[in-house]
């Protein structure tokens, strides 16, 4: 009786080492990678996927040319530019996912480490950014055609956002947090030209030598508060409602 156990048993290992796991191993697609482009031109940086498909990729314009030029001949002068006051090329793209195709946009202004978020109609408002981006907020409406392309408004933030926070709010609004070296918050839309900041103690109690603190971490509760992580330390009680 032994004899045979022993011999089941070994019977059971050898399919095992044959075939292991053969169901999980068959379970669900085979995927594979697939190389659309060997260049698009620019880095992604940013990326963004819009509500009809396409995406938006962005990056620095403080850095010198890309590898894709402007369409109909336009050039960015930006005397603010450390590398390359008139520039002809892209910074920034729109790719279709169905046609597998991408078109050059315009962003005026340095994107480096801005934030963004997307309003419930699916523009996408990106703050903030590097040098002459800093203060700068831009939205990009999504649409069909190829007649959508990057909006600027210079000044429009209070403060200097770079690696600032978004997160739309249920109203609709987008709070942006934090950046570096600015322990405070601001709203957009703006309900005024004058409209200012609120300080928030927790991102300068956050910062030490090392700016932990860029990027925190934001997340709208279900009971309207947003919870914030940054560096080791984290709230819950900042309540996402009108201010002014």
């Amino acid at each position: 009786m032994v004899t045979f156990f022993l011999l089941v048993l070994l019977f059971i290992l050898l399919l095992l080492l044959l075939n292991p796991f053969p169901a999980m191993c068959q379970i669900g697609r085979e995927g594979e990678w697939c190389l659309l482009y060997a260049s698009i031109g620019i880095s992604a940086m940013h990326m963004q996927l819009l509500h009809n498909k396409k995406v938006v990729m962005f990056d620095k314009t403080d850095f010198g040319p890309s590898n894709v030029s402007l369409a109909y001949g336009r050039c960015r002068y930006d005397p603010s530019d450390n590398v390359l006051k008139n520039d002809c090329t892209a910074h920034s793209l729109l790719y279709d996912i169905g046609t597998n195709t991408f078109r050059p946009l315009l962003v005026e202004t340095d994107t480096w480490c801005s934030s963004g978020a997307v309003l419930p109609d699916g523009m996408l408002v990106q703050t903030g950014g590097y040098n002459d981006g800093d203060h700068v907020v831009r939205t990009l409406a999504p649409c069909n055609d190829d007649s959508c392309d990057w909006v600027e408004f210079p000044g429009y933030l209070s403060e200097r956002r770079w690696y600032a926070t978004n997160q739309r709010l249920p109203d609709g609004r987008i709070i942006i947090i934090g950046g570096r070296r600015q322990f405070n918050y601001e709203f957009y839309p703006r309900k005024s030209e004058s409209s200012p900041s609120f300080w928030l103690e927790f991102l300068r109690e956050t910062r030490d030598d090392d700016e932990n603190n860029l990027y925190p971490f934001v997340h709208l509760l279900p009971d309207g508060n947003l919870f914030i992580f940054a560096n080791t330390s984290y709230i819950s009680r900042l309540q996402a409602k009108p201010c002014c």
